[in-house]
């Protein structure tokens, strides 16, 4: 059982961010400098070929604490960020880069939906011991609210499996804009809690029929879907129910002595 180790520390108007190790993998936890008692813990995932401190990652984490007390934690997923590359990474990186320059649709398809499905596999007990390390520190606790906070492409594509199989989860913000295969329209069909869907509306790879075929497949009876033009990399909100956590996870109380 691997506890949460603080690395480093730093503190700029009233976040506290601190990066960790949980056993070999790197995160980062946002929270309220001041200790807040109740404070819902929310899990973001992050894009393909990113990682977990992105500026906009980071951006929107750090407006979850000020806005709601929330904490927010992230991971970089295998491969991504702070964490070493497999062989079998690099060749399916390898593979989609090489089937993208040649124009072969159905290759980089077929090779994006393996090296997903691998990064998942991978991602998904990562997540579940990060979280039961979290739930040990006093500021957090065991009754902590939960919810995931993925982006668009393989922050979700990691999260709709945790979901479906992590019960601490009461809700989840998704977002299209990568394949969609059965294992992932299976684990879909497992998730009851409330979902808030963001789906990129001139996804280049992605159609927006894999798009909607995922949302149907969700069993929320609580669900959303909000489309904004644009591609995943390069596309601006506007209209989302900012709301929608706030209101399914809570806010943080008064704070603790």
């Amino acid at each position: 059982m691997h506890c949460v180790r603080f690395m480093a520390e730093s503190s700029s108007a009233g976040v506290l961010e601190r990066d960790f190790l949980v056993g070999e993998v790197p995160g980062v936890l946002w929270s309220p400098a001041s200790a807040l008692g109740g404070a819902p813990l929310v899990l973001m995932g992050h894009g393909g070929g990113l990682h977990k401190k992105t500026p906009a990652q980071a951006a929107r984490a750090r407006d979850m604490v000020t806005s709601w007390g929330f904490h927010v934690a992230a991971i970089d997923a295998p491969g991504h960020g702070e964490r070493p590359r497999t062989a079998a990474d690099d060749r399916a990186r390898t593979d989609m880069r090489s089937a993208m320059a040649a124009g072969d649709h159905e290759r980089f398809k077929a090779v994006s939906i393996g090296y997903t499905r691998s990064l998942a596999a991978r991602a998904v007990p990562e997540w579940r011991a990060t979280l039961d390390a979290l739930q040990r520190l006093p500021s957090i606790g065991p009754d902590a609210p939960i919810g995931y906070g993925g982006g668009v492409s393989m922050g979700t594509a990691i999260g709709i499996p945790l979901t479906a199989v992590e019960p601490r989860i009461s809700a989840a913000i998704f977002g299209a804009g990568f394949f969609v295969y059965e294992d992932l329209l299976a684990a879909a069909r497992r998730i009851t809690v409330p979902i808030q869907y963001l789906v990129p509306w001139d996804d280049e790879f992605v159609t927006r029929e894999s798009a909607f075929e995922l949302f149907d497949a969700f069993a929320a009876r609580e669900k959303t879907l909000h489309a904004n033009p644009g591609d995943h990399r390069r596309i601006r909100w506007i209209g989302l129910d900012n709301e929608f956590l706030p209101r399914h996870l809570g806010r943080a109380t008064a704070p603790t002595a």
